[in-house]
């Protein structure tokens, strides 16, 4: 019995795990075909939500995403199930100028349903889907978190959905965002049928009718049935038929190759702007490091010049200071010198000195003392104290 239950186990792995297979392989292949009718589509008419091709691109993509998604488990213990916009909405943050913000702001949009179609819609106009399936897909610590073992976005698949996506940047999107599009209610639903058609060639219709006649003829030997009519198909058809399937294929080839030069031609564009930017900002740097180092040696020779000023001012204040401290100890009649030169400063200012004059003339207790000394200020006698007067009543005492 334990035997047969590790059996049971190991065939009921072995049966997920290629159902896992078997999904993963299929939503790759129908994404790829999306994308190739998608592109094929855009050479006729501008792509909107009224578009068939990308309803059913949205739809795949979203099953992508949602492969295998983790559910969130809440304080109870039960899983609740996720969107994959929450994954987005983590795993792109670190996408520089990204839409994250202004789709978490939308004043119609509030299920995590819709914002995550709003979020397909904003970065294909954007031209940017690709890149933020890359950065997410680069994150692996926040897929690990988010998606369980098997899904797309964990395996080698998922560098080739970033490579698909790639080839939408060449396409110009417009899309409303606040239409029916965007109602997170109802599921997405993939449309199988555009990818399943099946053209015979004229080979494969023989050999049916070969195959149809054997079996009419089987039921009864030598009896042939009257209701199965050879094909009459002369050699002429054929060739047209040939020819008609040549030019469709050439020109399938013919679009596919104008829309690899075209991507080719973008990619050079964006090579050389991002080798002419980085050219660019070397020169920058090198110019802004030959600055600084100019400004540097300067600085530095500034600081050694204001040092030996600062010294040279050091030396002159230190040897004034000496001379002046030498020259006060050799002359000891410098203070009196000075007080005469101060002397001298205060007799040219114009002041009279009164006591000087009153003791050069005298007492003027006298009329005649008064008067010999007005008359003597009228003739300027008194211009300088050295000039003798030979009156009578200045006479000294």
């Amino acid at each position: 019995m334990a035997s047969l239950s590790l059996g049971l186990n190991f065939s009921r792995k072995k049966t997920m795990a290629r159902n896992a297979a078997v999904e993963r392989k299929n939503l790759i292949t129908v994404c790829r075909f999306s994308v190739k009718t998608l592109i094929d589509r855009s050479c006729f008419e501008t792509i909107d939500d009224s578009c068939s091709e990308f309803t059913n691109f949205a739809a795949i993509l979203e099953q992508v995403l949602s492969h295998r998604l983790k559910g969130q488990i809440n304080w109870f213990g039960y899983e609740s199930p996720r969107s994959f916009w929450d994954f987005i909405r983590v795993a792109c943050s670190k996408v520089p100028h990204n839409c994250i913000s202004s789709i978490e702001n939308m004043e119609n949009v509030s299920s995590s349903r819709a914002k995550g179609r709003a979020w397909i819609r904003v970065a294909l106009m954007e031209k940017r889907l690709s890149e933020y399936i890359s950065t997410s897909l680069r994150d692996i610590k926040t897929t690990r978190r988010y998606y369980e073992d098997g899904a797309i976005v964990l395996g080698e698949e998922a560098n080739m959905l970033a490579g698909m996506l790639l080839g939408l940047n060449a396409i110009d999107f417009s899309f409303c965002l606040k239409g029916e599009s965007l109602d997170g209610n109802c599921p997405a639903v993939i449309d199988y049928t555009p990818y399943l058609k099946f053209t015979q060639s004229s080979e494969s219709i023989s050999s049916d009718e070969e195959e149809l006649r054997t079996l009419g003829s089987s039921g009864s030997e030598g009896s042939t049935p009257d209701n199965i009519v050879p094909p009459f198909i002369t050699d002429e058809h054929s060739w047209y038929n040939k020819c008609k399937r040549v030019e469709q294929k050439f020109r399938l080839a013919l679009e596919q190759k104008g829309y690899l030069e075209e991507l080719v031609r973008l990619r050079e564009a964006q090579l050389a702007e991002s080798v002419a930017q980085n050219k660019s900002v070397l020169q920058r740097m090198e110019e802004t490091d030959l600055n600084h180092k100019l400004e540097k040696e300067q600085l530095e020779f500034i600081i050694l010049e204001l040092q030996d000023q600062l010294h040279s001012f050091q030396s002159l204040e230190q040897l004034s200071a000496e001379i002046s401290l030498s020259s006060t100890s050799l002359d000891p009649l410098q203070p009196q010198k000075e007080r005469e030169g101060r002397h001298e400063n205060s007799k040219s200012d114009g002041k009279e000195d009164t006591p000087s004059l009153i003791g050069l003339c005298g007492s003027l207790t006298s009329m005649t003392s008064y008067k010999s000394l007005t008359s003597l200020k009228s003739s300027e006698c008194l211009a300088s104290p050295n000039v003798e007067v030979n009156s009578p009543g200045l006479a000294p005492f």
